[in-house]
């Protein structure tokens, strides 16, 4: 009893240090171009992607925030 009482410990310990960490870095604000209204968003390591409500994606440097590549989606 008193090792699943320790073993439930460790692995509340673990979810709760696993959660409430400090996370992925986000941008503060995204400059989007006029007119543009975003949809959706995603990260990479290096780059993070916004979809827009005009179909289109744009790809961001993460260090400078200046857009890298637009793709339409047909």
């Amino acid at each position: 009893m008193i090792v699943m009482i320790g073993g439930l410990v460790v692995v509340v310990g673990l979810l709760v240090t696993r959660f409430y960490g400090s996370g992925p870095d986000m941008p503060t604000s995204i400059d989007l171009p006029d007119g543009t209204t975003a949809t959706a968003f995603t990260r990479g390591d290096d780059w993070y992607a916004v979809v827009t409500a005009d179909n289109q994606i744009l790809i961001f440097d993460a260090l400078t925030g200046q857009i890298k590549k637009t793709i339409a989606i047909d």
